[in-house]
């Protein structure tokens, strides 16, 4: 099944890259992309997205924030902080808000991890 993955990072070749590791992964699947934290929310409510990568640090807000607003607007959502901020306060504050963390420079491996748990966990919640 196609799912919908919402890209959120200011920088367009990270947003590249990470289509680039989609497109090997899940080729199928239906790719949204956002600049900054505004452009996500609106993507959110539009789109209905089900998973989504969001970069800390953008315009408009901090990843963290933005991914609060994502778990609270659609609690289903799979949601992992992508960052070079490796600091254990943020990865517990990423946690405590139900989402993963992700360490940038983003690996095809760690991306794949991710998106196999995602599914997993939302295929598990529809049955």
């Amino acid at each position: 099944m196609p799912y919908k993955i919402l890209i959120v990072d200011d920088s367009k070749l990270a947003r590249m890259a990470v289509t680039k590791a989609l497109n090997v992964l899940h080729p199928d699947w239906v790719r949204l992309e956002a600049a900054s934290a505004d452009e996500a929310l609106a993507a959110v409510k539009k789109e209905h997205p089900d998973i989504a990568l969001v970069d800390f640090n953008m315009p408009g807000g901090n990843g963290l924030d933005l991914a609060a607003a994502f778990r609270e607007a659609k609690p289903g959502m799979a949601v992992a902080l992508v960052s070079a901020n490796r600091q254990q306060e943020i990865i517990n504050r990423t946690r405590a808000i139900g989402a993963t963390f992700l360490p940038k420079p983003l690996t095809q491996e760690a991306l794949g991890d991710f998106l196999n748990a995602a599914v997993h966990k939302m295929t598990k919640t529809q049955s």
